[in-house]
């Protein structure tokens, strides 16, 4: 059971109900029911929270198959820790501005960082079990 992955997830899920929160208070303090209704802050919002929603299911499954496959804990809390403060960074730079920032542009090279350690060890602890059960 990916009980570290699960830790990490569970922590994952605050900060997406967090970044839900402006975008309803927006939405309802605008009138808003669908879409941006054209103001850049809104669409700044649903941003942030649209693109942590493109990013962090993937790669959580991703950490999580390779704690099932033995990973050791150590390994997988730096990956899912990584990946919780790059969406942090993220978030705190796009909601600040919707051009160039540190938090955005940190946020998204680790998260790229995460995605190519993870997907790399992904496929070298594959092509192990593959020659050993060949």
């Amino acid at each position: 059971m990916p009980f570290v992955t699960l830790l990490i997830a569970g922590f994952h899920g605050l900060l997406l109900l967090m970044l839900l929160v402006p975008i309803v208070a927006a939405r309802r303090g605008k009138r808003i029911g669908l879409g941006d209704g054209g103001d850049p802050l809104l669409l700044r919002r649903i941003r942030v929270h649209a693109n942590f929603i493109e990013y962090v299911p993937f790669v959580l499954l991703l950490i999580a198959l390779l704690e099932m496959t033995g990973l050791g804990r150590g390994w997988v809390a730096l990956l899912g820790g990584a990946l919780l403060v790059a969406r942090v960074l993220h978030a705190i730079g796009l909601s600040g501005s919707a051009g160039v920032s540190f938090g955005r542009f940190w946020g998204t090279l680790l998260t790229w960082c995460v995605i190519l350690a993870a997907s790399v060890i992904a496929i070298v602890r594959a092509a192990e079990s593959l020659t050993l059960h060949a």
